[in-house]
């Protein structure tokens, strides 16, 4: 009897098992997940085009976009450690990953600041987290900016890295105005591994940032 049992229970689950994964004998899970959009126009249209205009001979010569780092200074943090809360949330918000509090390594005594105490956030993004965010900055967010013509091209550091300054968090859909207690500022940076700031230029212009002519 209970041998029985023991065989309709597994024929009960293999019958659900097969259910789960269809005719195909595939799951859903097993799906390969589609590309994001910005790196899908990396390789095809950004590399091909970087390749003619600096003349590589290998496609691993081509500059590629490393990592985002986001940071966002909270310097009222001093007075009340509750606004540092609210910025951790809100870059998490608009990053889609965690973001990590950092602490001031100098104490300025002008400003009251000691060094250890936690002064702001960021956020370092990879991969589809850093594409996607790219794609939504350049598509959705920048568009958003009052008076907006354009980035500045000359925020370079002369080793292919180009820092974008914003004024607020407002830019971000990600972002409810209603809940917002203070506008705060933050830096983007675009890593790349560019060997200068002409290649990395025209890397992150391909890949589709609205440049100021």
């Amino acid at each position: 009897m209970a041998t029985a049992k023991s065989g309709a229970k597994a024929d009960a689950k293999s019958s659900a098992k097969s259910s789960a994964t269809g005719a195909s004998g595939t799951s859903k899970s097993d799906k390969p997940e589609k590309p994001p959009r910005i790196k899908t126009r990396y390789l095809d249209e950004a590399v091909p085009k970087l390749r003619e205009e600096f003349g590589y001979t290998s496609a691993m010569q081509v500059p590629r976009l490393q990592k985002i780092v986001i940071n966002m200074g909270v310097g009222d943090a001093i007075q009340n450690i509750k606004i540092l809360d609210g910025a951790v949330e809100e870059l998490t918000a608009i990053s889609g990953q965690k973001a990590v509090i950092r602490k001031a390594k100098k104490s300025v005594a002008q400003f009251k600041l000691r060094a250890g105490m936690p002064i702001a956030c960021m956020v370092t993004l990879r991969g589809p987290r850093m594409w996607e965010f790219f794609d939504r900055l350049v598509s959705l967010s920048l568009p958003r900016v009052r008076d907006f013509r354009g980035v500045p091209s000359k925020s370079f550091d002369g080793r292919g890295n180009y820092t974008l300054g914003l004024r607020d968090q407002l830019v971000f859909q990600e972002i409810d105005y209603s809940k917002v207690e203070k506008l705060k500022g933050m830096n983007v940076t675009f890593v790349t591994s560019a060997r200068n700031d002409a290649e990395a230029r025209s890397l992150l212009a391909h890949l589709g940032m609205p440049f100021r002519k």
